[in-house]
């Protein structure tokens, strides 16, 4: 099986296919096989933490939704919503190797333009950084704001 790198998240159970040369893995939001990519590791990783971990409601997530920010063409890697149906927290996603840095920030605080959530999560399956959002700023926060 292709080298899948241990992450900072705990160890969950995932469907995985291999067709011809390519690894395929059951996104259980997208109910489809997604090519198995370093950041796509990181994002089933990361839906699987907050939800069962964290008891975030699968039904009120999007993953890779497409969104206008000003004239570019973006997608959101991970969308979760309230139960009102507004955008509550957003989760950006990057491969293991990748380093998370003030770029990885502002590309998450571009979306926010668009989206206007109240949390902001940037991992690379290593480092998780959660921010709250203020009306004129961001706070870093310790943990995953609990869904309610």
């Amino acid at each position: 099986m292709k080298d899948i790198e241990a992450l900072n998240l705990p160890a969950f159970q995932f469907k995985i296919e291999q067709h011809g040369d390519d690894f395929f893995i059951f996104d259980s939001i997208r109910k489809k096989n997604i090519v198995l990519t370093p950041e796509e590791w990181v994002r089933q990783n990361f839906i699987e933490f907050m939800c069962q971990v964290h008891q975030y409601p699968k039904e009120l997530m999007s993953v890779e939704k497409g969104l206008k920010v000003l004239t570019l063409q973006k997608r959101s890697d991970i969308l979760v919503y309230n139960r009102q149906g507004v955008p509550w927290l957003l989760v950006e996603c990057k491969a293991p190797q990748v380093k998370l840095n003030e770029d990885t920030i502002y590309q998450a605080l571009h979306y926010h333009i668009k989206l206007k959530v109240k949390f902001i999560i940037i991992t690379n399956g290593l480092e998780h950084y959660c921010l709250k959002i203020n009306e004129t700023d961001y706070e870093f926060i310790e943990n995953l704001p609990q869904f309610v």
